[in-house]
């Protein structure tokens, strides 16, 4: 594993937990939205993750062949998707949006979005965003700890 192996892998989980944040924020943002350009209510959206296999950029010439100079892990978002459970109907007979005929007359379909739901996905992705952002913070003073030695020894 290269020296910067460790960084290049938290930074793919801190681009993925950004892009979850960010559908995180528009979800709540059309939580009352029942008209799209592309017709009907908002559909919540949510991002599909997939591991990646990142290759080292650098590998020492200093390191035994025994060593396993394998791909390192990280996470890449493979899709954004469509929630496709059921829009919330809601009584409200003056509504634009309003169903006009059928047994559903008067009722209005609202986005599929529970707030709940949502600052629970988010607090989790911000935790995640955050021990992300440790595992940089910690290698990198193991790294400059080890230039502390270096230059000590010499």
């Amino acid at each position: 594993m290269g020296m910067f192996t460790s960084f290049n892998i938290a930074s793919t989980g801190l681009t993925a937990q950004r892009l979850r944040m960010d559908l995180i924020s528009a979800n709540v943002a059309n939580a009352t939205t029942t008209r799209t350009p592309e017709g009907g209510p908002y559909r919540r959206k949510r991002a599909i993750f997939a591991p990646e296999n990142i290759r080292p950029n650098y590998k020492s010439p200093r390191v035994p062949e025994r060593i396993d100079h394998g791909m390192g892990q990280g996470v890449r978002v493979v899709k954004i998707e469509d929630d496709a459970s059921p829009f919330r109907l809601v009584y409200d007979p003056t509504h634009p949006d309003a169903i006009k005929t059928g047994p559903k007359k008067g009722y209005v379909e609202m986005p599929n979005i529970n707030i709940v739901t949502e600052m629970t996905d988010l607090i989790s992705s911000s935790r995640s965003y955050e021990a992300n952002v440790t595992m940089i913070n910690n290698a990198k003073a193991m790294y400059t700890k080890a230039l502390e030695i270096g230059r000590i020894g010499v």
